[in-house]
């Protein structure tokens, strides 16, 4: 279950790129964009194609999951450091404009901190909030919870149903307490004996699709606004 928000950033950034005209064939993805609005998969390009593509005009969109932030060992310094590095890695070829596909809460701050550091190179980072309050969200939400809730997993119903097993889904929604969850009933922290915290019961695909569709929207405009914001001094 603590996959679910790593999954929900790399099929964001991939909708996000649907959006953005994406080439069809694995041809033309190699090729530059033909216009600003068009995506490229950094991935799939040689050396000297990537060259040509990594000019100070581009965004660079990076997804950032579950995997790649503070669960288990991977800490608030490391994943600040980590955005930094490689952001800066890139930097380094030309780009200026970085956004970061977050969909976590506990990583708002070391992005916070990461974009004040790059910041003094003339780098501008931003990244998607989840703690500014979605309209979408509160119109479909029933329960409580974060993690693995009613909310996730109607996203991921939409984005990826054949890797979701409803058959296991339970309410579990214990109180809210400083710390990580535990499956130990006398740990520290949340006590969540199914690795998720609310109600994924109520998940729909139908929540799902109004869920991603709102935040891709949102993202495009962060994305937009971030194309045309002046760089740090």
């Amino acid at each position: 279950m603590n996959k679910n928000s790593c999954i929900v950033a790399v099929l964001l950034w991939l909708l996000v790129l649907v959006r953005f005209a994406w080439p069809q064939t694995s041809q033309a993805s190699a090729k530059a964009p033909a216009n600003e609005n068009e995506g490229i998969l950094l991935e799939q390009l040689s050396w000297d194609e990537a060259e040509r593509v990594l000019t100070p005009e581009q965004v660079v969109v990076i997804p950032l999951g579950a995997e790649s932030k503070e669960h288990g060992p991977l800490g608030l310094d490391t994943t600040r450091s980590m955005v930094i590095d490689m952001v800066r890695s890139l930097a380094h070829y030309g780009p200026r404009r970085f956004y970061i596909i977050n969909t976590g809460i506990s990583t708002l701050r070391p992005l916070a901190q990461a974009a004040d550091e790059l910041g003094k190179d003339g780098i501008l980072l931003r990244y998607l909030d989840f703690m500014k309050e979605d309209p979408v969200e509160k119109k479909v939400r029933q329960s409580g919870g974060t993690h693995a809730d009613e909310i996730e997993t109607s996203m991921m119903l939409y984005i990826a149903p054949e890797i979701v097993r409803m058959e296991k889904a339970s309410r579990d929604l214990n109180q809210d307490q400083p710390g990580p969850f535990t499956r130990d009933p006398r740990g520290r922290g949340v006590y969540s004996p199914t690795g998720a915290w609310g109600d994924p019961t109520l998940a729909t695909r139908e929540k799902g699709r109004e869920l991603v569709e709102s935040n891709v929207t949102t993202i495009l405009k962060d994305i937009e606004d971030l194309r045309r914001a002046g760089l740090p001094k």
